[in-house]
């Protein structure tokens, strides 16, 4: 198996500022309003958005379950990419059971934005 048959990535050309977009993905109070698909929500979202920030969210379900989701900022380039994993908590301490490292990237294109999610 390829390291390629474990990612996956997504890219739209969306019709906002690159800003806004930044702003959904480092603001605790929007990332709230988005981050988990109905009737899922993300009540707990707490971030320090700086390389080695920590990252702490809880993903609640329609039955009330929880799920903890716990990370760092690898790397933040305001407005243009963020860089993010699991691999770590806060100090980075290893994480028990880690899932992912995503990144986000940002561009210009045609008066939109082009999106990247990797």
């Amino acid at each position: 198996m390829t390291q390629a048959q474990h990612e996956l990535s997504l890219t739209r050309l969306i019709d906002a500022p690159r800003a806004i977009l930044y702003r959904c993905w480092t603001e605790p109070e929007l990332i709230k309003q988005w981050f988990t698909p109905r009737p899922w929500t993300t009540p707990v979202v707490e971030m320090d958005v700086r390389p080695g920030g920590s990252s702490h969210m809880i993903f609640r379900g329609p039955e009330g379950q929880e799920f903890p989701n716990d990370g760092i900022f690898l790397e933040v380039v305001p407005n243009e990419r963020l860089v993010f994993t699991d691999a770590y908590t806060s100090a980075w301490v290893p994480s028990a059971k880690p899932f992912m490292t995503g990144i986000i990237s940002l561009g210009d294109e045609a008066g939109k934005t082009r999106y990247k999610a990797a």
